[in-house]
């Protein structure tokens, strides 16, 4: 699969694409690959969109939609994380103005 250590090849729907990839980031691209080509192949075997554009377009539209609406019973992770994020600035800048008390 892999062509170098900066790239590496893919292949969705049938066609062998090559994707620039850090080593450490292969198996994270692998599992995206992956789920693509499921989505896509899933889109496909409903029967109602032939052309592989239009396909594409529906799995990239179908799989924004569930990142945006991600939740767990109710709970908004994007919403999550962006407040742990702006938690995490609080406390780093009250270290930064407290950074006497550590010493």
């Amino acid at each position: 699969m892999a062509a170098d250590s900066k790239s590496l090849d893919v292949t969705i729907m049938g066609r062998a694409f090559k994707v620039a990839c850090p080593p450490e980031e292969r198996a994270g691209l692998l599992e995206a690959v992956d789920y693509l080509d499921r989505k896509m192949q899933e889109i496909k075997e409903g029967g109602k969109v032939v052309n592989l554009e239009r396909i594409a377009i529906m799995a990239a539209l179908n799989i924004t939609h569930e990142f945006l609406n991600t939740r767990v019973g109710g709970f908004d992770v994007g919403d999550f994380k962006r407040r742990i994020s702006h938690l995490n600035e609080q406390i780093d800048q009250s270290l930064a103005d407290d950074s006497d008390l550590f010493k």
